[in-house]
Protein backbone atom coordinates (compact mmCIF):
# COMPACT_ATOMS: atom_id res chain seq x y z
CA UNK A 1 0.00 0.00 0.00
CA UNK A 2 1.27 3.61 -1.17
CA UNK A 3 2.02 5.95 2.00
CA UNK A 4 -1.26 8.02 2.74
CA UNK A 5 -0.11 11.61 1.72
CA UNK A 6 -0.80 13.97 4.51
CA UNK A 7 -2.75 17.25 4.18
CA UNK A 8 -0.85 20.16 4.69
CA UNK A 9 -2.26 22.21 8.16
CA UNK A 10 -3.68 25.21 7.04
CA UNK A 11 -4.02 28.09 10.27
CA UNK A 12 -6.49 31.13 10.40
CA UNK A 13 -4.96 33.96 8.87
CA UNK A 14 -7.16 36.28 11.24
CA UNK A 15 -6.09 34.38 14.61
CA UNK A 16 -2.87 34.52 13.75
CA UNK A 17 -2.62 38.06 12.89
CA UNK A 18 -3.93 38.88 16.40
CA UNK A 19 -1.84 36.15 18.10
CA UNK A 20 1.12 38.04 16.47
CA UNK A 21 0.32 41.25 18.05
CA UNK A 22 -0.88 40.06 21.32
CA UNK A 23 1.65 38.07 21.95
CA UNK A 24 4.46 41.38 21.09
CA UNK A 25 2.28 43.06 23.36
CA UNK A 26 2.79 40.97 26.00
CA UNK A 27 6.40 40.78 25.82
CA UNK A 28 6.68 44.80 25.41
CA UNK A 29 4.51 44.98 28.52
CA UNK A 30 7.23 43.31 30.37
CA UNK A 31 10.31 44.55 29.25
CA UNK A 32 8.97 48.15 29.82
CA UNK A 33 9.50 46.94 33.35
CA UNK A 34 12.94 45.97 33.79
CA UNK A 35 15.60 47.54 35.54
CA UNK A 36 19.29 48.53 33.12
CA UNK A 37 20.66 45.59 35.84
CA UNK A 38 18.31 42.71 34.96
CA UNK A 39 18.97 44.20 31.22
CA UNK A 40 22.51 43.08 31.57
CA UNK A 41 22.02 39.57 32.60
CA UNK A 42 23.31 36.87 30.83
CA UNK A 43 20.30 34.11 29.26
CA UNK A 44 20.30 30.53 27.97
CA UNK A 45 21.65 31.79 24.45
CA UNK A 46 25.45 31.92 24.40
CA UNK A 47 26.69 35.80 24.87
CA UNK A 48 23.01 37.15 24.96
CA UNK A 49 21.83 39.54 27.75
CA UNK A 50 18.44 39.92 28.16
CA UNK A 51 18.93 43.22 26.60
CA UNK A 52 19.88 41.54 23.06
CA UNK A 53 17.16 38.99 23.33
CA UNK A 54 14.55 41.70 24.09
CA UNK A 55 16.29 43.87 20.86
CA UNK A 56 16.34 40.73 19.06
CA UNK A 57 12.55 40.03 19.66
CA UNK A 58 11.26 43.70 18.49
CA UNK A 59 13.64 42.67 15.55
CA UNK A 60 11.48 39.48 14.48
CA UNK A 61 8.66 41.22 14.77
CA UNK A 62 9.44 44.09 13.11
CA UNK A 63 10.98 41.74 10.09
CA UNK A 64 7.18 41.76 8.85
CA UNK A 65 7.64 45.73 8.08
CA UNK A 66 10.88 45.53 6.74
CA UNK A 67 9.90 42.54 4.59
CA UNK A 68 6.85 44.76 3.73
CA UNK A 69 8.83 47.53 2.77
CA UNK A 70 10.76 45.33 -0.31
CA UNK A 71 10.06 44.90 -3.78
CA UNK A 72 7.44 41.88 -4.06
CA UNK A 73 9.29 38.60 -5.29
CA UNK A 74 8.22 36.96 -8.62
CA UNK A 75 7.74 33.58 -6.55
CA UNK A 76 7.64 31.43 -3.62
CA UNK A 77 10.97 29.79 -2.30
CA UNK A 78 9.71 27.78 0.72
CA UNK A 79 6.97 26.69 2.01
CA UNK A 80 5.91 27.13 5.86
CA UNK A 81 7.40 23.84 6.38
CA UNK A 82 10.57 24.55 4.58
CA UNK A 83 11.16 27.43 7.08
CA UNK A 84 12.49 25.84 10.18
CA UNK A 85 15.66 23.97 8.27
CA UNK A 86 16.44 27.36 6.47
CA UNK A 87 17.03 29.09 9.93
CA UNK A 88 20.16 27.57 10.45
CA UNK A 89 22.48 28.94 8.08
CA UNK A 90 21.62 32.95 8.98
CA UNK A 91 22.27 32.15 12.42
CA UNK A 92 25.62 34.06 12.83
CA UNK A 93 24.13 36.80 10.42
CA UNK A 94 21.21 37.03 12.89
CA UNK A 95 22.86 37.21 16.40
CA UNK A 96 25.37 39.91 14.50
CA UNK A 97 22.39 41.88 13.72
CA UNK A 98 20.84 41.62 17.28
CA UNK A 99 23.58 43.03 18.69
CA UNK A 100 23.52 45.97 16.24
CA UNK A 101 20.13 46.59 17.12
CA UNK A 102 20.52 46.28 21.11
CA UNK A 103 23.67 48.79 20.54
CA UNK A 104 21.31 50.97 17.91
CA UNK A 105 17.99 51.14 20.70
CA UNK A 106 19.37 52.11 24.07
CA UNK A 107 15.84 52.62 24.96
CA UNK A 108 14.04 49.58 24.51
CA UNK A 109 10.47 50.90 24.90
CA UNK A 110 10.68 53.28 22.48
CA UNK A 111 12.09 50.43 19.66
CA UNK A 112 9.08 48.10 20.67
CA UNK A 113 6.63 51.04 20.25
CA UNK A 114 7.65 52.34 16.55
CA UNK A 115 7.74 48.42 15.59
CA UNK A 116 4.11 47.77 17.57
CA UNK A 117 2.62 50.74 15.59
CA UNK A 118 4.36 49.84 12.66
CA UNK A 119 3.39 46.07 12.85
CA UNK A 120 -0.32 46.59 13.24
CA UNK A 121 -1.06 48.76 10.63
CA UNK A 122 0.98 46.91 8.08
CA UNK A 123 -0.97 43.97 9.68
CA UNK A 124 -4.18 45.73 8.89
CA UNK A 125 -3.69 46.59 5.27
CA UNK A 126 -1.31 43.75 3.75
CA UNK A 127 -3.24 40.69 2.17
CA UNK A 128 -1.91 37.44 3.42
CA UNK A 129 -1.02 35.79 -0.24
CA UNK A 130 1.31 39.11 -0.46
CA UNK A 131 4.93 37.63 -1.25
CA UNK A 132 7.48 38.87 1.21
CA UNK A 133 11.48 38.83 0.23
CA UNK A 134 11.95 37.53 3.85
CA UNK A 135 16.24 36.53 4.57
CA UNK A 136 15.39 32.94 4.93
CA UNK A 137 13.25 32.79 1.38
CA UNK A 138 10.15 33.97 -0.24
CA UNK A 139 7.20 33.24 1.34
CA UNK A 140 3.47 35.03 1.72
CA UNK A 141 3.26 36.62 4.47
CA UNK A 142 0.52 34.56 6.10
CA UNK A 143 3.22 31.81 6.43
CA UNK A 144 5.71 34.14 7.46
CA UNK A 145 3.46 35.51 10.36
CA UNK A 146 3.11 31.72 11.34
CA UNK A 147 7.10 31.64 11.49
CA UNK A 148 6.51 34.45 13.80
CA UNK A 149 4.43 32.69 16.62
CA UNK A 150 7.47 30.53 16.94
CA UNK A 151 10.03 33.36 17.14
CA UNK A 152 7.73 35.27 19.71
CA UNK A 153 6.55 32.10 21.82
CA UNK A 154 10.58 30.56 21.94
CA UNK A 155 12.67 33.88 22.89
CA UNK A 156 9.13 34.70 25.54
CA UNK A 157 10.35 31.17 27.15
CA UNK A 158 14.11 32.47 26.98
CA UNK A 159 13.20 36.11 28.86
CA UNK A 160 10.88 33.84 31.51
CA UNK A 161 13.68 31.59 31.92
CA UNK A 162 16.43 34.72 32.39
CA UNK A 163 14.32 36.36 34.49
CA UNK A 164 12.56 34.16 37.17
CA UNK A 165 9.81 35.66 38.27
CA UNK A 166 8.99 38.03 34.98
CA UNK A 167 5.87 35.35 33.55
CA UNK A 168 5.65 36.53 30.39
CA UNK A 169 2.62 35.16 29.10
CA UNK A 170 2.24 33.17 26.20
CA UNK A 171 -0.97 34.03 24.60
CA UNK A 172 -2.89 30.39 23.54
CA UNK A 173 -2.78 31.14 19.89
CA UNK A 174 0.17 31.88 19.48
CA UNK A 175 1.20 28.80 21.75
CA UNK A 176 -1.14 26.09 19.52
CA UNK A 177 0.66 27.24 16.14
CA UNK A 178 4.13 27.25 17.34
CA UNK A 179 3.41 23.98 18.93
CA UNK A 180 2.17 22.67 15.91
CA UNK A 181 4.70 24.03 13.04
CA UNK A 182 7.29 22.15 15.20
CA UNK A 183 5.52 18.79 15.16
CA UNK A 184 4.76 19.60 11.53
CA UNK A 185 8.10 19.72 10.91
CA UNK A 186 9.39 16.98 12.88
CA UNK A 187 6.93 14.77 11.16
CA UNK A 188 8.42 16.62 8.08
CA UNK A 189 12.13 15.26 8.88
CA UNK A 190 11.44 11.82 9.83
CA UNK A 191 8.52 10.60 7.94
CA UNK A 192 6.64 7.80 8.51
CA UNK A 193 3.78 6.64 11.00
CA UNK A 194 5.47 3.61 13.29
CA UNK A 195 5.83 6.79 15.92
CA UNK A 196 2.94 8.68 17.49
CA UNK A 197 3.56 12.23 18.94
CA UNK A 198 1.10 14.06 21.02
CA UNK A 199 1.63 17.48 22.46
CA UNK A 200 -1.47 18.12 23.98
CA UNK A 201 -4.02 20.02 23.64
CA UNK A 202 -2.33 21.05 20.55
CA UNK A 203 -0.82 18.68 18.21
CA UNK A 204 -0.68 14.92 17.51
CA UNK A 205 1.28 13.94 14.88
CA UNK A 206 2.89 10.48 13.40
CA UNK A 207 6.28 10.18 11.96
CA UNK A 208 9.76 7.97 11.70
CA UNK A 209 9.88 4.88 9.19
CA UNK A 210 8.39 1.82 10.49
CA UNK A 211 5.52 -0.61 10.69
CA UNK A 212 2.57 2.12 10.01
CA UNK A 213 -0.25 1.78 13.17
CA UNK A 214 -3.90 2.11 12.24
CA UNK A 215 -5.85 0.84 15.32
CA UNK A 216 -5.61 0.95 18.85
CA UNK A 217 -2.32 2.03 21.08
CA UNK A 218 0.32 3.01 19.41
CA UNK A 219 3.39 1.02 19.31
CA UNK A 220 6.06 4.02 20.01
CA UNK A 221 4.40 7.02 21.62
CA UNK A 222 6.00 10.30 22.71
CA UNK A 223 3.87 12.48 24.86
CA UNK A 224 5.09 15.91 26.32
CA UNK A 225 3.38 19.54 27.05
CA UNK A 226 3.78 22.42 24.92
CA UNK A 227 6.65 24.13 26.31
CA UNK A 228 8.86 21.13 26.40
CA UNK A 229 8.46 20.28 23.37
CA UNK A 230 9.14 23.83 21.88
CA UNK A 231 12.82 23.51 24.26
CA UNK A 232 13.51 20.29 22.59
CA UNK A 233 12.62 21.40 19.01
CA UNK A 234 14.66 24.55 19.72
CA UNK A 235 17.66 22.80 21.43
CA UNK A 236 16.87 24.29 25.10
CA UNK A 237 16.81 21.04 26.34
CA UNK A 238 18.21 17.99 25.28
CA UNK A 239 16.25 15.08 24.86
CA UNK A 240 17.59 12.44 27.47
CA UNK A 241 17.44 15.29 29.99
CA UNK A 242 13.52 16.13 29.36
CA UNK A 243 13.57 11.85 29.88
CA UNK A 244 15.23 11.49 32.73
CA UNK A 245 13.37 14.73 34.18
CA UNK A 246 9.76 13.19 33.40
CA UNK A 247 9.33 15.65 31.61
CA UNK A 248 8.60 13.37 28.43
CA UNK A 249 6.87 10.19 28.51
CA UNK A 250 8.30 7.49 25.71
CA UNK A 251 7.59 3.76 25.30
CA UNK A 252 7.94 1.75 22.49
CA UNK A 253 11.68 0.95 20.57
CA UNK A 254 10.89 3.99 18.09
CA UNK A 255 9.88 6.33 20.66
CA UNK A 256 13.46 7.91 21.34
CA UNK A 257 13.40 11.23 19.49
CA UNK A 258 16.70 12.07 20.62
CA UNK A 259 18.58 11.70 17.07
CA UNK A 260 15.89 13.96 15.29
CA UNK A 261 15.69 16.72 17.35
CA UNK A 262 16.47 19.74 17.96
CA UNK A 263 14.94 21.35 14.80
CA UNK A 264 15.73 24.44 14.75
CA UNK A 265 19.37 25.70 14.83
Amino acid sequence: MPPVKKRARTYDPARIRTAVLTQFGHVRQAVRTLTDEQLALPTRLPGWTVRDLAAHVAMAAGSVNRNLDRDEPAKAELTLLDWPFATAARAGDIADRTQDIAAANPDLDALYARTEEHLTRNLAQAPGERLLAALTGAMTLADYLVTRTVELIVHTDDLNAALPGLDIPHDRQALAACTRLLADALAAKAPGGSTEVRIPPYAVVQCVEGPRHTRGTPPNVVETDPLTWIRLATGRVAWQDAVAEAKVSASGERADLGGLLPLLG
